[in-house]
This record gives structure tokens, C-alpha cells and sequence, in this order.
């Protein structure tokens, strides 16, 4: 940043400088949350990857945005689904896109976005945001929690 820009960005009152923003992926919970400067800013459910097909799991950045894009990989063999507001996360065919949100992993592994979520997403993240993808699509809607139970004294 040049002095210059510095300087304006202080005449115009701005008090953050840079926004931390970035993506947080739970495969457990089947949500993608938009987080700026450690604060969710909007939250949707997701459809990662089915099993055999797993979305996976790790620090990923956002390599390309495309408002309407075809897949070259699915349907097999000659590709052309439709992946509209796509967000890439990988050279290998991962990405975050608008699609169809069952209650369960169903992607062929990328990460599905419910319509109005897509496209809140697509408008807020940037070529270059992080997204980080956790957890284990096998444990989506089972309790980690034990089945016991416990009783709870309060000082009132």
C-alpha cells in the first residue's frame, strides 16, 4: 500500500485497513459460514461430497470466480453440468457452486451451495479468500455426544 493510498484511506475515516475474511467449511454440520474480521456474517447449509467422493478436508484459496460455468468433468464422459456462481477451490475439479442441498452429502465433491446462499457467497468472497474444510461428512446429523445424562446443580 503506497502512501498515497494511506492517506486517503485516513481522510475518508476508514478504521479498518484490512478485513480478514475467510471461508470455514464444517462437513460434520453440512454449513459454510462467511467470517470478516472474526465475526459470521452470513451462514448457509451445504451438500458436500458423497461417500467415494469425498470434499476434502484442508486450507484451500479461491483461484477463479465464474458466474455461469459448465463442469468438464461431470456428467462423464463429456461433462457440461452447470455450476452457476462457481467458487474454485482446486485445479482438480473442486469448487463451491450453486446446486441442489439435500439433507445429506451427495456432491461428486464439491461443495454445494443452496440457492440465495450461492449467490450471497459469490458477491462477498474474493479471488484469493481463504476457505477452510473441516469435519467428517459421515458424522452429519449423529450426536458426538454421549447418550447419558447428567443432572446439573445451580447455586441460585
Amino acid at each position: 500500500m503506497t502512501k498515497i493510498t494511506l492517506f486517503f484511506l485516513m481522510i475518508l475515516g476508514t478504521h479498518t485497513l484490512f478485513a480478514s475474511q475467510y471461508v470455514l467449511v464444517n462437513l460434520s454440520e453440512q454449513k459454510a459460514y462467511a467470517v470478516e474480521d472474526g465475526y459470521v456474517l452470513f451462514e448457509g447449509r451445504i451438500s458436500s461430497g458423497k461417500p467415494g467422493r469425498e470434499t476434502p478436508e484442508g486450507e484451500f484459496t479461491i483461484l477463479q470466480k465464474k458466474r455461469h460455468h459448465k463442469s468438464n468433468l461431470w456428467p462423464k464422459p463429456k461433462g457440461g453440468a452447470q455450476m452457476p456462481y462457481m467458487l474454485r477451490l482446486t485445479n482438480t475439479g473442486i469448487a463451491m457452486h450453486l446446486g441442489y442441498v439435500p439433507k445429506k452429502a451427495a456432491s461428486h465433491g464439491c461443495i454445494r451451495l443452496k440457492k440465495g446462499f450461492a449467490q450471497e457467497m459469490f458477491a462477498w468472497a474474493k479471488v484469493g479468500t481463504r476457505v477452510y474444510v473441516e469435519g467428517d461428512a459421515r458424522h452429519y446429523g449423529k450426536s458426538t455426544e454421549d447418550d447419558d445424562y447428567a443432572i446439573i446443580e445451580l447455586d441460585l
